[in-house]
């Protein structure tokens, strides 16, 4: 069972709680998942002394460095208790504090259950109701139009077409680019008025 402290957010489905220093082979299995990594690695693994050395313990110094107001969170069915990936909320690392990179990865059995919505829906609302945040942002290639269409459900909109990354160039569609996403507090604020879209 989680522990309350380590919990970070609640939705009807989901429970976002800190990663902890025991939950490296969680991020070893989502990373070693040929579709999960499609478009970050072209299907390449991440290898497991990586996350074990590099990945997982700067997730765990993000907590201290940002107060555990921001970070990258592992992600739990609350019916079932089961791992489906992690959701992030966070600044860039010497960035200001006000403008917060939404960002998700989820296991191949979670997609298309609606989590990625629910869960970026909420981080949009804590993000600007309890933490300051300005302006939230995403970026993801051109062709991964199911990501695109969730931080279209939550309000983003495209404001920049996005170039090819140098170590991108060998995945799959990364020659087509990519976009930036943005929602501000007042754009979103304007979308909890009643009869907004």
């Amino acid at each position: 069972m989680l522990a309350a402290v380590d919990t970070y957010l609640q939705t009807d489905r989901v429970t976002l709680r800190r990663f902890r220093a025991e939950d490296a082979d969680l991020l070893v299995e989502l990373d070693s998942d040929p579709e999960v990594m499609r478009y970050l690695s072209g299907g390449a693994p991440t290898a497991p002394e990586v996350v074990r050395d590099q990945v997982l313990p700067s997730l765990l110094v993000a907590y201290e460095r940002w107060a555990g107001a921001f970070g990258v969170f592992a992600a739990y069915e609350r019916t079932s208790d089961a791992f489906v990936g992690w959701f992030c909320l966070r600044p860039q690392r010497e960035g200001p504090l006000d403008e917060v990179e939404l960002g998700y990865r989820l296991r191949r059995a979670a997609w298309g259950s609606g989590y990625a919505t629910e869960v970026c829906a909420a981080l949009l609302t804590r993000a600007f109701t309890e933490l300051d945040v300005r302006v939230v942002w995403g970026e993801t290639m051109a062709l991964n139009r199911a990501s695109q269409r969730v931080m279209e459900k939550v309000g983003m909109a495209v404001t920049q077409t996005l170039g090819t990354p140098e170590d991108m160039l060998a995945v799959e569609g990364a020659d087509l680019g990519g976009y930036r996403y943005e929602i501000t507090r007042d754009q979103w604020e304007q979308r909890q008025q009643p009869g907004s879209a």
